[in-house]
């Protein structure tokens, strides 16, 4: 199987030159009428619905809502995979692997996601984040939502962060951002990760 990666999308909003191995974006097909417009976001049998193991996707269901120049960053796990989609507004979405094992590692991908407004050049995706790749957002739009599907029930236990303003990654979120408490702390899970070349998923990278 070919790892999954940013050039499984054919969509000028994200740059192919960046991928990170791991995340996996599908391009959206939207069928809109005049009663407005029908779009399927994952099906079970979809190859970027699976974890890196190979086991069960599907745990747990999430819906964030979330005010412009709110920033959340930097988040990642080490057992639990997200898939995210923006069903209403727009994001920037940040992501960067922090796995040393990882032929992509220290790569930085951003991309904007959701509604075409106020940014024309937002992809109509769902994005798939491995365990190990720090993941970040911040709302361009007045409101957003994010729904997002994780491959493990809630764990604050399995919640790392580093600051929002992390000199590991050197994102600028702008002068304009609103952030939580727990995003200008940092937090390491008490699960071990497993190493991309114990993973089935990545069985060429042996």
């Amino acid at each position: 199987m070919a790892h999954p990666s940013i050039s499984s999308v054919d969509t000028p909003c994200v740059p192919k030159d960046n991928e990170i191995v791991g995340v996996w974006l599908k391009q959206l097909r939207t069928f809109p009428d005049d009663r407005g417009f029908f779009r399927e976001i994952v099906r079970a049998t979809d190859p970027f619905f699976v974890t890196d193991s190979g086991k069960a996707a599907f745990q747990q269901w999430s819906h964030s809502c979330m005010s412009q120049n709110v920033v959340k960053a930097w988040h990642y796990h080490h057992v639990q995979h997200d898939w995210w989609y923006i069903a209403v507004g727009q994001i920037e979405t940040v992501l960067f692997d922090n796995r040393p094992e990882s032929p992509t590692y220290k790569r930085k991908l951003v991309f904007r996601m959701g509604e075409s407004l106020p940014h024309s050049t937002a992809a109509s995706v769902c994005v798939r984040i491995p365990p190990g790749v720090l993941h970040a957002l911040k709302v361009l739009s007045p409101i957003a939502h994010l729904f997002y599907i994780t491959s493990e029930i809630y764990n604050q236990n399995e919640e790392g962060r580093f600051p929002y303003n992390s000199s590991l990654v050197g994102h600028d979120w702008g002068s304009e951002v609103i952030v939580a408490d727990n995003d200008t702390r940092t937090f390491e899970p008490t699960s071990s990760r497993i190493p991309m070349d114990k993973c089935s998923l990545y069985s060429e990278l042996r």
